[in-house]
């Protein structure tokens, strides 16, 4: 079984401009729609309510690993509960990684999600199977908001 997904987006905009949609919460929330309910601090814990149409009901809960602006690294692990509308800190996680790199027309940015078989075995395949689909939304949501 697979144990991650990967997905990578061109970009025609600033590592700035993209770095500030990654990593602010509101404009994070605005491409990936998430209302948070607080910032992204290395080390704790980010909850928010999904606006995303068919998932208004389910929580996000991660914790953020890494937010480096010199290597462009934003990082956090994301709870993958048995119910998304109620989720804890002891479910089970996945880890999200934005690798910015600049390119010359703008930006390339690598996303990595790994730690599948960390999963319940029930519930693996279709995590994986989600967050494949998911992620190449997601990366057109991203592309559509910075070059707007």
């Amino acid at each position: 079984m697979a144990d991650l997904v990967e997905k990578s987006v061109d970009l025609k905009a600033s590592f700035d401009r993209v770095w500030k949609a990654l990593t602010d919460p509101e404009e994070f929330g605005t491409w990936f729609r998430v209302k948070f309910d607080g910032p992204f601090v290395v080390g704790e814990t980010t909850t928010g309510q999904m606006t995303y149409p068919g998932s208004e009901h389910y929580r996000w809960i991660s914790k953020t690993v890494t937010m480096d602006r010199d290597t462009g690294i934003f990082a956090f692990t994301g709870v993958h509960a048995a119910d998304p509308a109620n989720p804890t800190e002891d479910d089970p996680s996945t880890l999200v990684e934005f690798r910015l790199e600049k390119t010359p027309e703008g930006c390339r940015l690598p996303v990595r999600e790994s730690g599948f078989k960390a999963l319940p075995p029930d519930r693996r395949d279709e995590a994986l199977r989600d967050n494949e689909q998911g992620w190449e939304i997601q990366t057109g949501n991203v592309k559509a908001y910075v070059e707007s």
